[in-house]
């Protein structure tokens, strides 16, 4: 989540900005300790589905403790996200950073170690807590190393395309080293790659702390209302109908709270402008298919079909190789013709490729089933980027960072509770409760579709 540095670089005692100090330390690397970080927490966001049925098998905890798995990480990562970039700049961005690292691998270690579910769970928890603040103090590291605009914005697009690449790579990362290694793997593999990261911060450039309000109550409300929710889906009966109860009276008292607070989390005058509803709907529509997706079929390869943990990572990797190409050239499109286009493209052909994979059963050969995949990969790539323009396009230069701490926040949320849908769909007979599934986020995209066609930007950009 981008947060808001483009106000006058700050003076140190010896009359040097920060920037300029940024430039007597090396750059290069600043810029890999930040994508490194970003890399990490990326992937583990991704890199998990494929691993669950072998966490399943060892500890037990049935769909429900499959599907906590993932959204035990997603939702405190997207939740806290609205206020981590606020707090990186209270604490300087370097700070947060190594906070944030250390306890994000800190509890890697306790996952690999969970002898039982809970303990697996509370491990997932802390470290979504800690991706949330890693992911806007590592853009801040790239932004305050390069005093060149021209080098930091190429820097900050490498840092970008390093994450796209990572959660894409996720599922064949997760197959890989299951097979080879043991589930356990997937989060032993984030110790060498944290100590790395934080190594690499000891010679990046120190950060000042900067006053940014916080808004706790909103914080608060926010995590309440989305974990009873997401609560409600998963565990359903009458437990989950309490637990959506606890989830309306925290949206009603959250936009209370935003209503009154001077510096919301959420500022309802955000959603003033039509646009940003359009690439907010876009971007939810996206991570639902995207997450939901890999999450179903990582499960339907090993446990309908009986595929290894390897052979189900590789089935993942047509789809993911094209990932990073694609959101190459929709840059380029979204530059020549103005997001809107392949925005619209992206859309279509993601929401096609949803209504393809219907025809997909148990016999179906999971080679078919992997070119299958392609189309909804591919349309949500093309169209991730174009939506992020029109999100910036849509808002002064000085609230930039706060629309997209919120645009990635709702992305991630809406990615969880993707997860928390798709899982409660197909317990209830897997192929039949998967294509409903699949339905339900073509559907979805019809009306972000539709959002976009009408609100999101014309060929004439408002940047």
């Amino acid at each position: 989540m981008p947060t808001d540095q483009t106000r006058r670089p700050a003076r140190t005692g010896t009359g040097k900005s920060e920037s300029a100090k940024g430039q007597d330390h090396t750059p290069a690397l600043a810029l890999t300790a930040a994508l490194l970080g970003f890399a990490l927490i990326t992937l583990d966001a991704s890199v998990v589905n494929v691993a669950l049925p072998a966490i399943g098998s060892a500890l037990g905890g049935g769909l429900s403790g499959l599907q906590w798995t993932v959204d035990a990480y997603t939702l405190p990562f997207a939740a806290l996200m609205l206020s981590t970039g606020a707090f990186a700049d209270r604490a300087g961005a370097s700070r947060a950073y190594g906070l944030g690292i250390a306890v994000f691998t800190l509890a890697s270690a306790a996952c690999g170690l969970a002898p039982t579910f809970p303990v697996l769970i509370g491990g997932r928890v802390v470290q979504g807590a800690a991706a949330a603040v890693v992911l806007p103090a590592s853009l801040s590291l790239v932004r305050q190393a390069y005093a060149d605009p021209a080098q930091r914005t190429r820097a900050v697009a490498l840092w970008g395309a390093g994450g796209s690449i990572a959660l894409a790579l996720g599922p064949v990362a997760g197959g890989a080293l299951t097979a080879a290694w043991d589930w356990r793997g997937i989060f032993f593999i984030n110790l060498p790659l944290g100590a790395a990261a934080l190594l690499l911060l000891v010679r990046a450039p120190r950060s000042e702390r900067r006053p940014a309000p916080l808004d706790l109550p909103g914080q608060f409300t926010a995590v309440v209302t989305l974990t009873a929710l997401t609560f409600a889906v998963i565990e359903g009966g009458t437990t989950g109908l309490a637990a959506f109860a606890v989830a309306l009276a925290g949206a009603a008292l959250f936009v209370r709270v935003e209503r009154r607070q001077p510096h919301p989390v959420v500022p309802p005058t955000l959603f003033r402008d039509r646009a940003v509803g359009a690439a907010v709907t876009t971007g939810a529509a996206c991570s639902v298919a995207f997450y939901g997706v890999v999450f179903v079929f990582s499960l339907f390869f090993q446990q309908v079909q009986g595929r290894s943990a390897l052979y189900t990572g590789l089935l993942f990797l047509p789809m993911s190789g094209l990932i990073g190409l694609t959101n190459v050239v929709s840059g380029r499109l979204a530059a020549r013709h103005g997001p809107r286009l392949p925005m619209l493209i992206g859309q279509a052909l993601a929401a096609a490729g949803l209504l393809g994979l219907l025809v997909v059963g148990s016999g179906t050969p999971a080679a078919w089933v992997a070119v299958l995949l392609v189309p909804m990969a591919v349309g949500c790539a093309l169209t991730v980027p174009p939506l992020t323009v029109v999100m910036m396009d849509a808002v002064p230069a000085e609230r930039a960072g706060l629309a997209a701490g919120v645009l990635n926040a709702a992305r991630q949320v809406a990615g969880g509770l993707g997860i928390a849908v798709f899982g409660a769909l197909v317990g209830g007979g897997f192929v039949v409760g998967m294509r409903a599934s699949l339905a339900l986020a073509a559907a979805l995209f019809a009306v972000s579709f539709v959002l976009s066609f009408r609100r999101a930007g014309r060929p004439a950009s408002r940047a």
